[in-house]
């Protein structure tokens, strides 16, 4: 783990942000661990930190943007900072009929070069939806940022994606949830 993972985990640690029990996630699946990012986005210390460390992985890898869009509801702190710290524009999407859409007037000019924003993937789909909107919209994907990379990078998109963590808790489908993690009280967040 290099040290910038290191930090992020503490981060989440310190923060409680890093949850254990049984959780079912976005997804569906059924999980014992939970990213609950909620946590970290009330200390504006952490926020600004965590965008810190994910601005200097976006730039590492060559990834040159404009501006930045983030999917209500996880991402929007943390879009925010990332765009504040970049001095790049800010939008975001939100559900619409139970789809993420552009709404309150954003638009994008063409060839717009959008950094999608995200604070925890487990199987990419907000993420592939934020895409589509940039490319209907008429802009360019310059890239994708995560918080946290559930999937320890098998979640693959179309993009240059980078991420501040990478971890792989085991997850499951509900018809197949463990025993020892089914006897536990199921909780689920939200994002």
């Amino acid at each position: 783990m290099d040290p910038s993972q290191k930090e992020t985990l503490d981060i989440f640690t310190r923060t409680r942000a890093l949850l254990t029990g049984h959780f079912v996630l976005r997804s569906g699946l059924h999980s014992g661990h939970y990213f609950q990012c909620a946590q970290v986005c009330q200390h504006m210390d952490a926020v600004e930190r965590l965008a810190e460390l994910l601005l200097a992985r976006v730039r590492g890898a060559g990834c040159a943007f404009s501006t930045v869009l983030a999917p209500a509801m996880g991402g929007l702190v943390i879009g925010q900072e990332v765009a504040r710290q970049a001095r790049a524009r800010y939008i975001f999407c939100e559900k619409e009929n139970n789809v993420l859409v552009l709404r309150r007037g954003f638009t994008l000019a063409p060839k717009e070069a959008v950094l999608v924003v995200e604070d925890v993937v487990t199987r990419g789909g907000r993420v592939i939806e934020c895409l589509d909107i940039v490319r209907k919209g008429g802009g360019a994907v310059a890239g994708i940022a995560m918080l946290v990379d559930r999937s320890a990078g098998s979640a693959r998109f179309d993009a240059p994606a980078v991420s501040l963590l990478e971890l792989s808790f085991p997850t499951y489908p509900a018809g197949a949830v463990p025993e020892a993690l089914a006897r536990l009280p199921v909780e689920k967040p939200g994002s």
